[in-house]
């Protein structure tokens, strides 16, 4: 069973807000934030800015998931610890890390921005071995152990349902087990927040190259077109989605720029778009992508 958040303490939804008095501010403020970044929140009843500041904070810090806590001082009720903190206005909004204030504002916010907050008072303490998670999980995909990474990368969606790392490993697991469909259906249901991500971009590409490869023709069969005539066009093409579906990623990129070096234009640009597609499906620092990208630079520059 995967297990993470090792570097937060996770809490029920009810536990991470709590009414913090002067008799348990040390315990519930200072030392839980040795643990847990906490949020403390300085309001009163007859504080109308804190009406609308105080629910969005704490919604905000209940989608956090336990990587933040929450802390409600009444500074009415707690004129001594507002006095030692140098409260003057309400509502205030301290973070406390390590036992020490590291962030906070006065006065209510957009929701937008106090939910930037909170990301950003959750994110001191790390991510919980999410990132070591998903290293894994690439070790285990590149090994071919897809099984297992998607297993991984599904336990790192539960915890952060918007983790284009994540969600973008798990698509190209479930292709790499030849579950097109399914891989659709997750590309089809990718969060607004992150459809736009190089992750989910290279998962994009992956799928249409899997798409492709289900029909690509023979290896063989097409290079002995090629061969026959060279300006066979539609021959040099298919022969470049079958050379990576069967794996030759360097050679379907070498076939690609021949046939952009012959007819840049021919079929409305295709061999350019194949290209990018194969370069968004690898990884950025793939040699094949960087040597590829020059030598098309090199051709539309000359």
């Amino acid at each position: 069973m995967l297990e993470f958040g090792q570097n937060t303490v996770e809490a029920p939804a009810g536990d991470l807000i709590r009414d913090v008095s002067e008799a348990d501010f040390m315990a519930e403020v200072i030392d839980a934030s040795n643990e847990v970044p906490v949020i403390v929140d300085f309001w009163a009843p007859w504080c109308g800015p804190c009406k609308t500041l105080g629910p969005a904070l704490e919604a905000a810090v209940t989608a956090a998931k336990g990587k933040v806590r929450m802390a409600k001082v009444n500074v009415d009720e707690n004129q001594t610890i507002a006095a030692q903190l140098r409260i003057q206005s309400i509502p205030t909004v301290y973070a406390f890390w390590q036992g020490k204030p590291v962030d906070g504002f006065q006065g209510a916010l957009p929701g937008s921005e106090i939910k930037t907050f909170v990301e950003r008072v959750g994110a001191l303490a790390g991510d919980g071995g999410l990132g070591e998670a998903l290293d894994a999980a690439d070790a285990m995909l590149a090994e071919g152990a897809a099984v297992d990474a998607a297993e991984t990368y599904a336990a790192v969606l539960g915890e952060e349902p918007e983790n284009a790392r994540a969600l973008g490993g798990l698509i190209a697991a479930h292709l790499a087990l030849g579950n097109t469909d399914q891989a659709e259906g997750f590309l089809n249901a990718v969060p607004e927040a992150i459809a736009h991500a190089p992750e989910i971009e290279a998962a994009r590409a992956k799928l249409a190259l899997a798409r492709q490869a289900a029909n690509a023709g023979p290896v063989a069969e097409l290079q002995a077109k090629v061969d026959a005539d060279p300006a066979d066009h539609q021959a040099r093409f298919d022969l470049a989605q079958a050379l990576y579906a069967n794996g030759q990623a360097e050679a379907a990129v070498e076939a690609l720029l021949e046939l952009f070096r012959r007819d840049r234009e021919w079929n409305d640009g295709a061999a350019k778009a194949q290209l990018f597609t194969i370069f968004d499906a690898l990884k950025p620092n793939d040699p094949v992508v960087q040597k590829g990208r020059r030598k098309l630079s090199s051709m539309i520059f000359a």
